[in-house]
């Protein structure tokens, strides 16, 4: 896509980010977030599903811890690995235009994309796929900088109730499902990630065999840390999981880091 539009896109993307609150598409409790629907232009978000690579294809990563995660991920070392089409999104959302607008609606300045995309990228759940409550590591380690905000954009055209694999939105400490949030295609979701942003799927999805649960998931970073009262574990640590006590997958609150 040529370079207008993508900046055409991408202000009109970063105004429905800023007019969140205007419109009721943003919450503050538990947790800050944003559900913004027909985010992308249609002709770009179909573009992406189109291109959106299945499994038998190189570069996923594939987490079948049952109870904790079951799906795939990309594992993208750089934009080079991002397929066409696709890449239109992700410059589109880690442009300034989208960090400021995302800093200004989270009061989070100072937002910068992760060029490495660390666990960053497209996620795919088939049948029974499922992800426990949990909350997101909290450190980067190519850049040292901290993890402070997830953004979420679905691709599920036709999306039925009963194929389940709602974004559960919970208190914070993880205990009670306070929103869920359907994957609907071209929805977005963006919040806030801390030591109390508690979130997942937890039970398993009843997509059809044909239409596997399909995102894109980026991550943002500040040179700041969080804010004390968002702060449960100082040091670095990963995903800490509610089935697991609020441990890692190794037991552990905390990881060693570079």
């Amino acid at each position: 896509m040529k370079q207008d539009e993508l900046k055409k896109h991408a202000k009109a993307c970063s105004f429905k980010i800023k007019q969140a609150k205007a419109n009721g598409s943003y919450y503050d409790k538990p947790f800050q977030f944003a559900v913004l629907d027909d985010f992308l232009p249609h002709d770009l978000a179909n573009a992406a599903l189109d291109y959106f690579p299945s499994l038998d294809h190189m570069g996923w990563q594939h987490s079948n811890d049952h109870g904790i995660e079951v799906k795939s991920r990309t594992t993208w070392k750089s934009e080079f690995d991002i397929p066409e089409k696709i890449i239109d999104v992700i410059r589109i959302v880690n442009s300034s235009l989208i960090l400021e607008a995302m800093s200004s609606l989270l009061s989070i300045p100072k937002l910068m994309p992760d060029p490495y995309f660390s666990g960053g990228g497209l996620n795919l759940s088939q049948k029974g796929g499922h992800l426990d409550v949990h909350v997101d590591g909290n450190y980067h380690d190519a850049s040292g900088l901290n993890r402070r905000v997830n953004l979420i954009i679905y691709l599920n055209p036709g999306y039925q109730d009963s194929w389940g694999g709602e974004l559960g939105i919970y208190s914070d400490d993880g205990s009670k499902l306070v929103h869920s949030i359907k994957p609907l295609f071209n929805r977005c979701v963006i919040f806030d990630s801390h030591d109390k942003s508690f979130h997942g799927l937890p039970n398993p999805i009843n997509f059809p065999d044909d239409k596997p649960r399909k995102s894109i998931i980026l991550y943002y970073y500040t040179a700041a840390k969080r804010p004390t009262h968002q702060v449960e574990i100082d040091e670095p640590h990963s995903a800490l999981w509610k089935s697991k006590g609020f441990v890692d997958k190794q037991g552990n609150k905390k990881r060693k880091y570079t």
